[in-house]
């Protein structure tokens, strides 16, 4: 497996094609993630905001993970607004290769970006009743910060952050 930064040769569609997949069961749950459903516009807009990085394996696109420094995140809540603090998202795994460490090592590549961009905490949102998100988030070491109510999504969302390590 490869995690690379996405390429401008690379295609848009194949990253909202591997968000939907991502987001299918969670769109199944009655949760509206912006990328249960976004558009290739949608896509390379949110993909202008950061970093995007890509994991690949023989070529195919497997998972991607934005990544917003902290003079790139775009607010919404008191946490994210901090100085110090760089923001995740559209953060997904295709199906086929979640429980094989995909979704670890893409984190742990925006944690070494944190790092290189000075931040001290790396921060994320996801649904509340996504349980199974909210603990492995917990498991890679993430806390609860505060909650938050996105414009038009049909769940509250949980803040959570973590300490970036430093070698």
């Amino acid at each position: 497996m490869i995690i690379r930064r996405l390429a401008s040769s690379d295609s848009i569609e194949a990253v909202t094609a591997l968000l939907h997949d991502a987001y299918a069961e969670l769109g199944r749950m009655g949760l509206n993630y912006t990328a249960v459903d976004q558009t290739d516009d949608d896509t390379r807009e949110r993909v202008a905001r950061g970093d995007c990085l890509v994991a690949t394996e023989d070529n195919q696109l497997i998972g991607t993970i934005m990544f917003m420094e902290p003079s790139r995140t775009w607010g919404g809540t008191p946490w994210y607004r901090r100085a110090d603090v760089a923001v995740i998202g559209q953060f997904g795994v295709h199906p086929r290769f979640q429980r094989h460490g995909v979704g670890s090592r893409l984190l742990s590549a925006a944690e070494q970006l944190a790092v290189m961009s000075g931040a001290a905490e790396l921060a994320l949102d996801t649904a509340e009743s996504a349980d199974h998100l909210v603990a492995w988030y917990r498991r890679q070491g993430f806390r609860f910060i505060e909650y938050a109510q996105w414009k038009g999504k049909t769940y509250r969302s949980v803040i959570m952050s973590k300490t970036v390590e430093r070698s």
